[in-house]
């Protein structure tokens, strides 16, 4: 074959310098990427899908076996409920990456890894159903509704289901899936024992763990130690995991039929004329009982499409030995059982019941026995527990419940969910918001006060999940208001003079009859917001920000703390921070803390331009961790100026290391030789970049003040927003 042996030329810039900050992150999905075009709003088309009619057409989908993929059992039920866990079950309490809600399984890399082989044949599965329901049904919604009707099919009685996801068009770049640059390796992704963050697998292309035990060793206690650790970092206690695993493992099969020198490659890499298919296993037939996925060969329960206990009662009632599968993959076998296990595709067969070192881990860990002996003895509880798990597992990254959709929403809402009190107050008008704006700005509190302290409780947002943001005031409470970042004293005082503005407000308007009451989420957005008119006023420019009410503050019992005490950041590039500066390492920019800006600015949703104008503005603000100088280029602090980007690239000025970690630069001037600047590494990448530089040009010149302003206003009030879901049906 020509090109055989041959390695890929370098063609593209990052191919010939590896190590160079990579935005793409900051520009993908962008809405020229999209078909439908900018007109299209999935959330408001998906309002008029006939979802019982999807409901319908799925039952009889998954029991239409295909020849060219037999479904096992008759019944593709399985497939797609691992189809659907596989696309959720990514997600990751650190960054909120890697969920369902985008249809990212759809892509490299994820549809390439070893644990989701077969997945590509699912998604063609149901290619019928998507082209009857186009544009109105995503494919991020339908994988996940086939998993969940499956189950109802089978005999669950779900939680409940939400529409609202909306596909993406291209690979997802934002998440960092590890170090390593073979599958199934581990190299660099544990430090003394416990899994870096933000990886919540134990090796490059699982979801989880490794079923054959850690580092494929056959150990059911230590198996049960990753697994803990591994669903804790998923944001599953120890209920939810039992739930979920002998929930799921109620049904369907492994399919290991013969070694895996027989597997073809992945889908992306497979021949063009398998379009797309990957994964093409060359044994005898290469589908039905010749199938490769995971290599283990192996069905759990007599009743694989019937929900039950048989996978607890056969768990407990026996004892395992282990054995290889055909594909030379540890497995376990019950001892002296008879044959009760079906054949997926021959009914004249029966097989012994066997078990996954990850199952057994149910069994010899103590904790999560307790948890399956009582699910075997309430098969009541242990549905509703699995329906809750379940349910947790699909729609985690979905953001508030103003964001689901759809007629079977369930009623009850969720801690994860970031519950908010519903508003029983009227909202303030301009005039009152001016009114406040002036008290505000007559407290006390600075502008690097007011800046600091609405950007902290907004930017907290993560659009990877939706969860955090400005509305409901969470930087008030804790965990938050423990954070490093967000200066714990500083933030005390701070939300004390709010307070009281908020207290002295409310108590007028109820004395004068008025229904209308101020928020404490409002007043911190609105303090910043007033600091930015006043600080442009210093600058000589006229400048309205804008603000909407309407944000509410959220109590102590709606916090769920575990998730935030998690997510504490150690890097914020916006506010110059960076825990530290000994972990830097130049060889490697993942690192950096400019690496980890461009990671929270795709989280923000915030791209290139709005990047670099926000931290142009926030420096000469001030606003930067511990109100210090570092990268507050300007004689004028507290001033809307362009003067960051001026002083920046001012050729008087040469930088130099001033710390071991070169975390930290000065600026001296070449002439006399004084000290003038200094500033970080996120501040000089900036100048440094070429992409970014191009950016910082642009507002660095003469005419450009008042552009400047413009669009640091813009990206600021998107900031403010992100999580204003009552004020937009986009997503």
């Amino acid at each position: 074959m020509k090109g055989e042996g041959m390695k890929p030329r370098k063609r593209w810039v990052s191919d010939w310098w590896p190590n160079r900050l990579n935005l793409k992150p900051l520009r993908q999905n962008c809405p020229a990427s999209n078909p439908y075009g900018d007109d299209y709003d999935y959330l408001r088309e998906v309002q008029g899908l006939d979802v019982d009619a999807v409901i319908k057409d799925l039952k009889e989908l998954m029991r239409e076996s295909q020849d060219w993929w037999p479904a096992d059992f008759g019944h593709y039920g399985p497939l797609f409920i691992r189809l659907a866990w596989h696309s959720a079950g990514s997600y990751r309490i650190y960054d909120g990456r890697g969920g369902a809600r985008d249809g990212s399984i759809r892509f490299p890399p994820r549809i390439n890894w070893p644990d989701n082989i077969g997945l590509d044949k699912a998604l063609r599965l149901l290619w019928p159903i998507k082209k009857k329901y186009g544009g109105r049904l995503s494919w991020a919604d339908l994988i996940i509704l086939s998993g969940t009707v499956a189950l109802e099919d089978m005999g669950v009685k779900i939680l409940g289901f939400s529409l609202g996801r909306q596909d993406i068009f291209e690979p997802d770049e934002g998440p960092d899936w590890g170090p390593e640059e073979e599958m199934l390796t581990a190299k660099g992704r544990f430090e003394e024992k416990r899994l870096r963050e933000p990886y919540s697998a134990t090796e490059m292309g699982l979801i989880y763990v490794n079923p054959a035990g850690p580092g494929g060793v056959p150990d059911p206690k230590l198996s049960a130690q990753e697994i803990r650790f591994v669903f804790a970092k998923m944001g599953m206690d120890d209920q939810d995991t039992v739930a979920l695993i002998a929930g799921g493992h109620a049904f369907g099969k492994c399919h290991g039929a013969a070694p895996e020198e027989f597997l073809g490659p992945d889908p992306s890499s497979s021949p063009i004329e398998q379009q797309g298919l990957g994964w093409k296993f060359n044994y005898k037939t290469g589908k039905g009982p010749h199938t490769f996925t995971s290599g283990f060969e192996l069905a759990w329960s007599p009743t694989p499409t019937e929900f039950g206990i048989q996978y607890l009662r056969l768990l407990f009632q026996h004892e395992w030995e282990i054995e290889t599968s055909p594909a030379g993959k540890p497995q376990w076998v019950a001892k002296d059982a008879p044959e009760i296990i079906p054949d997926a595709h021959d009914p004249h067969k029966r097989h012994k019941p066997r078990m996954l070192t990850a199952d057994l881990a149910l069994r010899f860990d103590e904790e999560y026995a307790k948890i399956a002996r009582r699910f075997l003895e309430d098969p009541e509880g242990f549905e509703r527990a699995f329906a809750r798990a379940w349910f947790k597992l699909t729609h985690r990254d979905m953001g508030p419940k103003t964001c689901y959709i759809g007629p079977y929403v369930p009623k009850e809402e969720f801690v994860w969910q970031d519950p908010l009190p519903k508003r029983d107050y009227d909202l303030i008008d301009d005039g009152e918001a001016e009114e406040l704006k002036e008290r505000i700005l007559t407290s006390g509190l600075s502008i690097s006060q007011l800046v600091y302290t609405a950007w902290s409780s907004a930017s907290n947002y993560r659009d990877s999940d939706r969860r955090g943001g400005a509305n409901g005031a969470r930087i008030r409470l804790y965990p938050m208001n423990q954070w490093e970042v967000n200066h714990p004293e500083d933030l005390k005082k701070i939300i004390e003079v709010y307070e009281k503005i908020q207290r002295e407000f409310n108590e007028k308007q109820k004395g004068a009859g008025s229904g209308k009451r101020v928020s404490l989420a409002d007043l911190i957005v609105l303090g910043g917001c007033a600091a930015l008119e006043r600080a442009a006023s210093k600058a000589g420019m006229d400048l309205r920000v804008p603000f909407t009410p309407g944000r509410v503050d959220a109590t102590e019992d709606q916090i769920e703390v575990e998730f935030y005490e998690a997510i504490e950041p150690f890097a914020d590039g916006f506010r110059n921070y960076f825990r530290d500066p000994a972990a830097i390492d130049e060889g490697d920019i993942y690192t950096t803390p400019e690496y980890l800006l461009v990671d929270k600015a795709q989280l923000l949703k915030l791209t290139v331009p709005e990047m670099v104008v926000l931290i142009g503005g926030l420096r000469v603000l001030g606003a930067v961790y511990k109100y210090g100088k570092y990268g507050v280029l300007t004689e004028s602090p507290e001033t809307l100026t362009n003067d960051f980007f001026v002083k920046l690239l001012d050729m008087d000025i040469e930088w130099r290391q001033a710390d071991e970690h070169r975390y930290l630069f000065e600026g001296y001037e070449r002439g006399s030789g004084a000290l003038k600047w200094v500033a970080t590494r996120v501040d000089l990448i900036i100048g440094h970049h070429d992409q970014l530089r191009a950016v910082a040009e642009v507002y660095a010149c003469d005419d450009a003040k008042e552009m400047f302003l413009r669009d640091f206003v813009a990206a600021w009030d998107k900031v403010m927003n992100l999580d204003r879901f009552d004020l937009r049906t986009k997503g």
